[in-house]
């Protein structure tokens, strides 16, 4: 494990295996850590699964309270400090381009690289994308006050809850709508190969999953349901392979 450091922003991450970069994004919400990848959160840990053919990039989310990565809680752009970690760690690796697998939060986090960064995204899955219900607008802004919240605070006395209040209203309320970090429109023109592996629990809604899917030109889509029974789990797998195959270039 090993720490980059830019400006005021410390990311802990984790490179295992070797070949085409492959960066992996947790689940966890904001609480997503490198222990999402390989711990008992993920259906399958991918860094076991691919480590043998890929690069692979795990990092603790900036703040996430049970990782290691710290930075400024930056309230008018969350979604992209964010991402401008996990593109200034693939510039510190010296990776100009990289597929990206990601769970939960991964799903918004991904549709940001890729409008951020098109031309460096070789390709992408989703698995299990966090995605907004018209029914639970506040879900995340809920779960994340009571959760993420406090514990931070604890953390750093540096930060108040006001602060991490208008953070989390950037964030999940001001376009509590889709995917929360594009339109429907972006989905709609993207070019990029995208992977979508579905999920139907509250926070990752199956429809939007779907419409994300059927929108996106370049996009497939796994079985439904996937993680159960636990048996589906390597198929799905298998699938993410070959799709990821099938996108990889010669040299990263």
């Amino acid at each position: 494990m090993s720490f980059f450091e830019k400006g005021a922003v410390r990311i802990h991450y984790e490179e295992t295996g070797s070949g085409f970069p492959l960066l992996l994004i947790a689940g966890g919400g904001l609480n997503s850590n490198i222990a999402g990848i390989t711990g008992d959160y993920p259906p399958f840990n991918a860094i076991e699964e691919f480590g043998d053919e890929y690069r692979c990039i795990a990092f603790d989310l900036r703040n996430a309270p049970p990782g290691q990565s710290t930075g400024p809680l930056e309230i008018e752009r969350p979604w992209d400090s964010h991402t401008d970690d996990q593109l200034a760690l693939m510039d510190h690796l010296g990776f100009k381009k990289f597929m990206v697998l990601g769970f939960c939060i991964g799903g918004p986090l991904i549709w940001n690289l890729i409008k951020r960064a098109p031309e460096r995204v070789v390709a992408a899955v989703l698995a299990m994308p966090s995605g907004s219900r018209p029914e639970m607008r506040d879900l995340f802004y809920d779960n994340n006050i009571k959760g993420w919240a406090p514990q931070l605070l604890k953390q750093r006395p540096d930060l108040t809850m006001a602060q991490a209040e208008k953070f989390l209203t950037r964030m999940y309320r001001n376009n509590p709508d889709f995917v929360f970090t594009v339109t429907r429109d972006f989905v709609r023109q993207c070019r990029t190969p995208v992977l979508v592996l579905p999920d139907d629990i509250p926070a990752h809604p199956y429809d939007v999953a779907m419409e994300s899917a059927m929108l996106a030109p370049n996009a497939e889509v796994s079985l439904f349901p996937w993680k159960e029974p636990k048996e589906r789990v390597p198929l799905a797998v298998r699938q993410i392979r070959s799709f990821l195959r099938a996108h990889r270039p010669a040299t990263a």
